[in-house]
């Protein structure tokens, strides 16, 4: 599986908006603006690496007080596991953090960059840090509903249960019940062991005949995920695959999702019902729209296999011979659906 699927466990740890907060500027000086700039038409191109290189000169050349260079150091870093340049522009941050806002979100995204360094090298020390960073977040002052959630992941990295397991009832309270992020923190309290394992992201939608659906109201059966759209030839190439998965699998402990980038609501809407798209449909308007963000997709078709516990099993780029795994797990998903009658 791509590196990226395994950070997505730590999908909540994208910076979080604080009420009132302002939206910084970028650098002061004229070089480091058009540095800057530069970086920003790099993101436009996607290319990430190009970008980071930028950010991290702008920075430079603004005297290591660029706020949103750092912000997009952090976020690209992570990405790229420039680990030293997400670390570097997370401590610059907390120590030019002025205000309890601005102190407790800077504690936050270093603690975010610890954490995700240490899962990717399964360090304990770095989630140790993590926490401690958390903490401080916290002490801030400020209501932070996504620290005390991201706090309750790292505990659990570090097999402190009952501690973690506090922390997700604590998240409980400050949401309300309809919050995809409430849901999974609920079944995290109730199953520890998921909080470590590569969960596919928290999200609720509203398919194209009004169902609401949500990632963990399908627990208990398998999901596949597919993010295509209208205008890509491959994924019109592999929709008659995807049509013969829905229609094999029908009326077992499966679920096929299509998840459509189209920005052209009617014409997606159009496409469906000539190509009697009868399974879940979801338009999610673009690569940068939040469920595509989530699940890191850049280039479709993509698809995304997940378990009756939620945990991702298996992705692909490209149409894909998927049955046999959809079959074991399938298979898994009734056992434990048969477990469960008899534990009532």
């Amino acid at each position: 599986m791509r590196y990226a699927a395994a950070f997505l466990v730590l999908a909540c740890l994208a910076v979080p908006v604080l009420s009132q907060e302002k939206t910084e500027d970028g650098p002061t000086s004229d070089k480091a603006q058009k540095t800057y700039k530069d970086g920003l038409e790099y993101l436009h191109q996607r290319r990430a690496d190009a970008a980071l290189g930028e950010f991290k000169k702008a920075d430079k050349q603004d005297g290591g007080h660029c706020l949103a260079c750092q912000q997009k150091i952090i976020k690209y870093g992570i990405e790229l596991r420039d680990w030293k340049a997400a670390k570097a522009a997370a401590e610059e941050m907390v120590e030019q953090a002025q205000g309890a806002k601005n102190v407790a979100l800077a504690h936050y995204q270093f603690g975010a960059v610890l954490t995700h360094e240490g899962m990717d090298n399964h360090n304990d020390e770095l989630f140790t840090r993590a926490h401690d960073e958390m903490l401080k977040a916290l002490a801030a002052g400020m209501k932070f509903p996504s620290a005390v959630y991201a706090d309750g992941l790292v505990l659990a990295q570090l097999k402190q249960d009952d501690a973690a397991k506090a922390r997700f009832e604590e998240f409980v309270k400050l949401r309300t019940e309809s919050d995809p992020d409430r849901q999974r923190a609920l079944r995290y309290i109730s199953q520890p062991d998921l909080a470590r394992a590569r969960m596919a992201p928290p999200f609720a939608i509203t398919t194209i005949d009004g169902q609401r659906v949500s990632m963990d109201d399908l627990a208990g059966k398998v999901v596949l995920l597919d993010f295509w759209a209208t205008w890509c030839g491959p994924c019109r190439a592999a929709l008659p695959h995807m049509r013969e998965i829905a229609k094999k699998f029908q009326g077992q402990p499966l679920v096929v999702l299509s998840i459509s980038l189209d920005t052209d609501e009617q014409k997606w809407k159009d496409f469906i019902a000539k190509n009697e798209m009868t399974w879940l449909q979801y338009r999610d308007n673009g690569f940068d729209a939040p469920i595509a963000k989530g699940f890191g997709v850049h280039s479709i078709p993509h698809t995304f296999t997940i378990d009756a516990d939620g945990v991702l099993q298996d992705e692909h780029i490209g149409d894909a011979a998927i049955e046999g795994k959809l079959k074991k797990l399938v298979n898994r998903a009734r056992e434990l659906q048969a477990t469960a009658k008899q534990g009532q």
